[in-house]
């Protein structure tokens, strides 16, 4: 670690992850490790149970007051709370106990969901506690991600970080879509948030077996103690913290497109989020809560989508899959706006030519349902390939300011359309506005096509040298090699000529990538020279 950062003292002996001939790598080995087991669990708890009160609280206001405004004040206060903090929180992580802030931040947020319980339909105190939690939360994040170096060897971090990112896109679903409707439906929102509470006190109670990671005696090298100050001066005004970051993405093109993607699937996740209920009410002719039917499908074709990314993923060029997915989720988007017109011209049509039978197939909910679905699908394009791509180039020293900077990037570029929709909703109606966003998702994607230097080298394909793996294929497990196969048929005594053709394929395919790039070739011959 350079003389910029905290001296930090050498990590906990690892607690053994394998025993005899036991897997060293991969998803079983990281699981056989109890206290990464442990933080797991509590991210799990956190995750999902953050994902139920989104959705209960998004019911809870819109049912109060019937206007997509307040639904959209309610989603900034998930997210300006990182805004604010979330710089000042990466710099305080490194220097403080990181069990203790995740023990701690934990008690805290179950806390404040019992408190939603006693003030009830207190719109009021209703956001204010809800800005606590998110406060808090900008101090969990980047503790529970710089935690898991702590918990697990070098060589078992992706597939650490992999169910990490797996599990950060399902609870979505499974939170959003699933336990949050079934429990606000069945026993209420009060129940939920009792629920949710519980599962927060679980989490703090799995972070205490964690061990103690803090500065050594709190002592601290000469280097270290101006970076500090230096670092706490910045924070002092975010907008200042927030130059900083720029001018970092701006340094690296990758991570500023990556942080573009992810900000445009955290936007559109809050832009349905606030139209949702209205959505249910006016075009579908639900009850408020019933917006399930479209969140649902969104949630089903996201896990679809990570499953398909594990089968097929290794296989397609990255930057191509995201933007293709931008363009798909625009299309959907812009019909998913006119789904009553076009559901009753299919339904015109079917009676003209007598196939009154596919009514049930071509009706406004069945239409609605698969287009959500592909959204969903879309969305996991989009998500899981960006993420990637900044766990494979953000640099590993300073994790939680790292991590802190960025999520307050990210919410920054996030957070400016939900200010839009819910006034505008009101004014022009939610159709119109899902038909914007479309749009814009879609001028995105095409930038990118026409704007974004897609790097060489950047596919699934397996064997390359500088092919990225995916997180969600190495959680969910190996996919097959088709050239390792031919290779050790080759080393059986199989068709020499197969083998050096393949020899002759790798060999071209190096050296297309490295002259297709040459920066990152030459980057790579000068580390090669300091070493």
């Amino acid at each position: 670690m350079s003389a910029a950062n905290l001296s930090m003292p050498a990590a906990p002996s690892q607690p053994s992850t394998t025993s005899g001939d036991g897997p060293t790598e991969g998803l079983g080995a990281v699981l056989s490790n109890r206290r990464f087991t442990s933080l797991w669990l509590a991210q799990v708890a956190t995750q999902v149970g953050g994902n139920m009160v989104l959705y209960g609280l998004t019911i809870l206001v819109y049912t109060l007051t019937r206007s997509n405004s307040a639904v959209s004040l309610l989603i900034l206060t998930f997210l300006v709370p990182a805004v604010i903090f979330s710089a000042v929180a990466g710099v305080y992580v490194d220097r403080i106990d990181r069990r203790l802030i995740l023990v701690v931040t934990n008690l805290l947020r179950g806390g404040a969901f019992l408190a939603m319980v006693v003030v009830g339909d207190q719109l009021a105190l209703i956001y204010l506690l809800n800005i606590v939690v998110s406060t808090v939360t900008t101090f969990f994040t980047p503790a529970e991600a710089s935690m898991i170096p702590i918990l697990v060897p070098r060589r078992q971090l992706l597939s650490a970080n992999g169910l990490f990112t797996f599990t950060l896109q399902a609870s979505f679903a499974v939170g959003f879509a699933i336990f949050g409707p079934l429990v606000a439906n069945l026993a209420g929102i009060d129940a939920l948030l009792l629920l949710v509470a519980t599962l927060y006190f679980a989490a703090a109670g799995l972070c205490m077996t964690l061990p103690a990671h803090a500065p050594a005696g709190g002592r601290l090298t000469s280097g270290a103690i101006a970076a500090v100050g230096e670092a706490e001066h910045a924070v002092v005004s975010t907008l200042a913290q927030l130059g900083h970051g720029l001018g970092y993405i701006r340094a690296h093109r990758t991570i500023a497109w990556s942080l573009s993607y992810l900000a445009i699937t955290a936007s559109l996740v809050g832009v349905l989020g606030v139209l949702g209920p209205d959505f249910a009410t006016r075009a579908l002719g639900l009850r408020e809560q019933d917006f399930v039917v479209v969140v649902l499908p969104l949630g089903a074709g996201l896990v679809i989508g990570v499953l398909a990314l594990n089968a097929y993923g290794k296989y397609l060029p990255r930057r191509r899959l995201i933007e293709g997915a931008l363009l798909t989720m625009a299309a959907m988007l812009a019909l998913l706006s006119i789904a009553g017109p076009i559901s009753r011209l299919l339904q015109a049509g079917a009676g003209r030519t007598g196939l009154d039978e596919l009514g049930p197939i071509i009706s406004l909910l069945a239409i609605v349902v698969a287009l959500a679905l592909a959204i969903g699908v879309t969305y996991a394009f989009v998500a899981v390939p960006s993420q990637t791509q900044l766990q494979e180039e953000l640099p590993e020293d300073v994790r939680g300011r790292v991590f802190g900077v960025l999520n307050m990037l990210v919410s920054v570029a996030s957070f400016l359309p939900i200010i839009i929709v819910g006034p505008v909703a009101d004014l022009v109606g939610t159709p119109v506005v899902i038909f914007t966003s479309g749009i814009v998702i879609g001028l995105a994607g095409l930038a990118s096509i026409l704007f974004a230097h897609p790097p060489a080298g950047v596919h699934a394909a397996p064997g390359g040298r500088r092919a990225p793996v995916d997180p969600v294929a190495v959680t969910m497990g190996p996919l097959r090699d088709p050239e390792a196969e031919i290779e050790a048929e080759s080393a059986m005594g199989g068709d020499a000529g197969t083998a050096a053709t393949l020899a002759a394929v790798q060999a071209a395919g190096e050296e297309q990538e490295a002259d297709s790039n040459p920066d990152e070739a030459q980057d790579e011959a000068s580390r090669s020279t300091d070493r």
